[in-house]
């Protein structure tokens, strides 16, 4: 099953940006406490929606997005 971020609206594929990566990476903040972990995730998330409200579209899926940055955050 295929989630897409609610907050976006529908983009053009013909005409929108396109990114695809390199992606940030959030290995480094794994150690932090908890708390500091999800503000990082949150702040992850605002990013994306901000890129994404801006008209770019990301080739990592928001599903692949959420996986990757909790593993890396361990969250």
């Amino acid at each position: 099953m295929t989630t897409t971020n609610p907050h976006t609206p529908p983009q053009d594929a013909r005409t929108a940006t396109i990114v695809t990566g390199p992606w940030p990476v959030y290995t480094q903040f794994k150690d932090l406490p908890e708390r500091e972990r999800w503000v990082m995730y949150s702040g992850a998330k605002a990013h994306r929606e901000m890129l994404e409200q801006a008209g770019f579209v990301m080739s990592e899926s928001y599903d692949d997005f959420v996986r990757r940055v909790t593993r890396e955050l361990n969250v």
